[in-house]
């Protein structure tokens, strides 16, 4: 991360932003088990909406300081002082739901980097991002709910089966099973593994990639297509993906991209109109 980019904030703030050309860095700031406290949900709701409506923002990457783990998940200490109370309660996870999917349908990639633990709401933050990248070596990623005697509340079960397939999410939830980075990798919860020493190095690499080389507008269309596609029958995704098609057809990036193959060279998409 390049301080030069970080925003003003204060050292206590839940978590870091910066930004490096059209990404925009989040990092949990609360080492080294880097606990999501109801701040850090109550600020990071307020902040995915600017994000959303940026046009330079094109990408997000959600990590967290120091090197010892991504999260640990919730506070659990905030969280013990709501258990009797149900209407609490339902409000403090309804916000995890909405922001969670806040961050799915942004219509901009997201990554996460997985390292150290990574359990409960450190697992279904990142599964709410479109891209994972794991540590090698160290990490712990579950959702070990079962541990504590309830299960996951941040739409852990729902997101884990779609990712994994029911055989490995049921394993993994029922075992309350902590599992690597390259057993991640095995069953398709992660995209890649990276060397520890390289792992943000290597997230910020992609982030950089998806927001220079492609087109936003193209991008922001496709992305419900496939991530609410796959909830719908084939004849509804498809008038989505034709949508999609006629909205994107004729705009600048359009025609850049079609002149840039003309052309053979790059094309440069550098704005959404």
């Amino acid at each position: 991360m390049s301080e030069a980019s970080t925003q003003d904030q204060s050292s206590n703030s839940p978590f870091l932003v910066s930004k490096e050309k059209g990404l925009t860095i989040i990092s949990i700031n609360d080492a080294p088990w880097n606990m999501m406290s109801m701040e850090f949900m109550d600020e990071l709701e307020a902040l995915l909406p600017k994000l959303k409506a940026d046009h330079s923002v094109r990408a997000i990457l959600f990590t967290s300081e120091g090197s010892d783990n991504f999260s640990a998940g919730m506070n659990l200490k905030q969280l013990i002082g709501k258990a009797g109370d149900q209407a609490a309660l339902s409000a403090l996870f309804d916000q995890r739901l909405r922001v969670l999917s806040a961050i799915e349908n942004l219509g901009k990639p997201v990554i996460a980097t997985l390292f150290g633990y990574c359990l409960g709401g450190g697992l279904e933050l990142p599964m709410a991002c479109h891209f994972r990248l794991a540590a090698k070596e160290g990490c712990k990623i579950g959702l070990p709910e079962m541990d504590l005697g309830t299960v996951p509340a941040w739409g852990g079960s729902a997101r884990l089966t779609r990712i994994v397939g029911r055989m490995h999410a049921l394993d993994m939830i029922l075992r309350a099973k902590k599992i690597d980075g390259p057993e991640a990798y095995r069953i398709g919860l992660v995209n890649e593994v990276v060397d520890n020493d390289k792992l943000k190095e290597r997230a910020i690499e992609l982030g950089l990639e998806l927001a220079t080389n492609f087109p936003p507008l193209a991008m922001s269309e496709i992305m419900p297509v496939i991530i609410k596609g796959s909830d719908m029958s084939q004849e509804e995704s498809l008038r989505m993906e034709r949508e999609a098609v006629l909205n994107t057809m004729g705009s600048s990036e359009n025609q850049e991209g079609m002149m840039a193959f003309l052309e053979k060279r790059t094309p440069v998409f550098s704005d959404r109109s």
